[in-house]
């Protein structure tokens, strides 16, 4: 857990810094407008490789738990995930992230620090490349922690005051509570389940 939070934090963060600073330097003698026309086609390259290593990372946390559901609840007669599994819980998440998407970009690429689609370019393939590591070496991370640090980390190249540090705080206090609270709802869950079974 430790190991998924510095790469999700430290290295998001320290991967789009350095991204963003090699972009600013091999273009600091472009025209804007084509530097602007270039990243958005780029854009699309990076959202799909953000999409893919998103995939790769949280969505199989989602497909094993679902899977082990199916396992206990007598569904599945061993813990080997049928394709039909892995189509459902994509469908999920891409509905998911329709209709509830909006608000997270909204606060991630306009109110933590303005982006312009070269600044887009450099934190999606910050944290796509930081999870498709941590995917490879099995490490468990959280897509939202890093792209939001590699968001940070692009911003901050412009200086500290172009992050805004009063968003960033809320979303630093909302992962570290994640963790006691998911603990204490999962323990509660778990007792409520023992006094009515009578299972230990």
């Amino acid at each position: 857990m430790l190991i998924g939070l510095l790469f999700s934090s430290v290295l998001g963060f320290a991967v789009g810094f350095a991204l963003m600073v090699g972009i600013y330097w091999a273009f600091r003698r472009a025209v804007p407008g084509r530097v602007k026309g270039l990243f958005r086609s780029l854009q699309i390259l990076s959202s799909a490789f953000m999409a893919f290593s998103h995939g790769s990372n949280d969505g199989q946390k989602f497909i094993g738990a679902f899977t082990l559901a199916l396992v206990l609840a007598g569904v599945l007669p061993e813990f080997a995930i049928p394709m039909w599994v892995i189509f459902l819980c994509a469908a999920v998440m891409g509905l998911g992230t329709s209709i509830g998407g909006w608000r997270i970009i909204k606060t991630l690429g306009m109110g933590l620090t303005r982006l312009q689609t070269h600044q887009g370019f450099a934190a999606e393939m910050a944290a796509a490349g930081t999870i498709t590591v941590a995917s490879s070496l099995g490490i468990p991370l959280s897509t939202t922690h890093t792209i939001s640090t590699a968001i940070m980390g692009v911003g901050a190249v412009r200086g500290a005051r172009a992050v805004s540090w009063h968003v960033t705080s809320h979303l630093v206090w909302a992962w570290v509570l994640t963790f006691p609270v998911c603990a204490a709802l999962s323990w509660c869950a778990v007792r409520v389940i023992v006094s009515f079974s009578g299972a230990r």
